[in-house]
């Protein structure tokens, strides 16, 4: 349970990432998804588990997935934005 919880509070950050990488439609499909992981996650803690495939089921794992391109997107912005070394100047 610990793990899950970790990716649920990396996932309820990715809304701010996508809006860092100007992601607007995705920020706002994030947000909404987020209130259905928590959802879920609120109703499999204190009630009985939810059945699979149901709407929540898919806003959980929906946001999960998502959260996952997001952070990849991330990497690659700032692996892309890195600065590039000079080679003559490394060397002398």
């Amino acid at each position: 349970m610990p793990i899950v919880l970790m990716f649920m509070l990396a996932t309820t950050i990715t809304p701010f990432i996508f809006i860092h990488l100007k992601k607007t439609t995705l920020a706002i499909v994030q947000t909404a998804l987020l209130v259905g992981m928590w959802l879920y996650f609120f109703e499999a803690m204190f009630d009985i588990a939810p059945a699979p495939f149901s709407f929540l089921w898919f806003l959980f794992y929906g946001s999960l997935v998502i959260s996952e391109a997001g952070w990849i997107m991330l990497i690659i912005d700032i692996v892309k934005s890195g600065e590039k070394p000079n080679n003559r100047s490394s060397y002398q």
